[in-house]
């Protein structure tokens, strides 16, 4: 089993009681949506807010209990969904026991409420509350993901993932389309599960990005012309209308996506996992997607232990790009 699986307790010389920011999610059993509801005004996914149902006010307020009983957490930005819970924490001192044993207590503590929010449902229906009964608690499954932040940047950008997640489930619902995983997506002889416009597999002109490691090569012994020349010129051809085609994995392509992002430019960008349920594009992508300018293929199942992508992976993608671009231009 992976660390998303199952609870891990502490052991002897980990790492896990130590001073660090964590990002720690929690999700109700079957994604039921018992802890608020997604409210949108004007159909406006800007003006998107979770109201509270009581149970979810209760499991906020047990975040509260927790950051008392640990005087060491404090917690940097939390937001309660419908049918799940984000938080980061901040853990400024050592403390005698783990993080994830901390949020085990906090699970506990939630389970409280979760089998008052039991008996309150079946009083209301007359009838005796059992664990198939109005609602099996405990209110979140004992599958907590908790990742430690440590990287440059990834703090900020945690901290507004967490902050738009109403704005983007009111986005995915407006707009569901562009956010439903597509299976078998045939492109030439191949097939892929896709997220995003379709729409973009029928346009008149494509063109793969794929920075050479010779182009590279050349720029880091001082001659980057033939580099800065090739990238303007896949700019200049996304700005004449060709849909670029890639999976932005070196520095320099993911520089050309940046521009690609920047001037609203239509792009198939392909990866290396599929799509896992309830996927939805990062931060960066997740605007271009709502707006039809982007479709992420992967020819590949998810696989929830991948973590890093393989040499074989980049040259298999990259080729994938450059057959794509032909299939649909019909050259061979």
């Amino acid at each position: 089993m992976t660390d998303r699986e199952t609870w891990q307790w502490q052991e002897s010389g980990s790492a896990w009681r130590g001073v660090g920011v964590y990002h720690i999610t929690l999700t109700v059993p079957s994604r039921e949506l018992l802890l608020g509801a997604l409210v949108v005004s004007d159909d406006d996914p800007s003006k998107a807010h979770i109201e509270r149902t009581a149970l979810g006010n209760a499991v906020v307020d047990e975040l509260y209990v927790m950051c008392r009983h640990y005087p060491a957490i404090r917690i940097l930005q939390f937001c309660l969904m419908p049918d799940h819970l984000h938080a980061i924490i901040h853990v400024r001192q050592v403390m005698d026991t783990s993080i994830r044993a901390v949020i085990r207590g906090y699970w506990q503590g939630v389970k409280k409420h979760g089998r008052a929010y039991t008996l309150s449902v079946a009083s209301e229906l007359n009838s005796e509350p059992t664990n198939e009964g109005a609602y099996p608690f405990p209110v979140f499954t004992e599958r907590p993901f908790i990742r430690p932040l440590s990287r440059r940047g990834q703090l900020h950008t945690m901290i507004r993932y967490v902050q738009m997640n109403p704005q983007r489930l009111a986005t995915k619902r407006l707009k569901p389309g562009f956010f439903r995983v597509q299976k078998e997506i045939s492109v030439g002889n191949r097939s892929y599960d896709g997220v995003g416009n379709v729409g973009l597999l029928m346009q008149e002109s494509y063109c793969p990005v794929h920075v050479r490691r010779a182009m590279v090569e050349k720029a880091n012994g001082g001659d980057d012309k033939e580099l800065r020349d090739y990238k303007n010129a896949c700019v200049l051809k996304a700005r004449q209308g060709a849909v670029m085609v890639s999976p932005f994995i070196s520095p320099d392509e993911k520089e050309v996506m940046q521009v690609l992002l920047k001037e609203n430019s239509p792009f198939i960008l392909l990866t290396d996992n599929g799509f896992r349920d309830y996927y939805k594009p990062t931060d960066i992508l997740f605007d271009a997607c709502a707006a039809g300018r982007l479709l992420i293929l992967s020819p590949w199942s998810y696989d929830s232990g991948k973590r890093h992508i393989s040499r074989a992976d980049c040259v298999a993608l990259n080729a994938m790009a450059e057959e794509i671009c032909n299939s649909l231009t019909g050259e061979v």
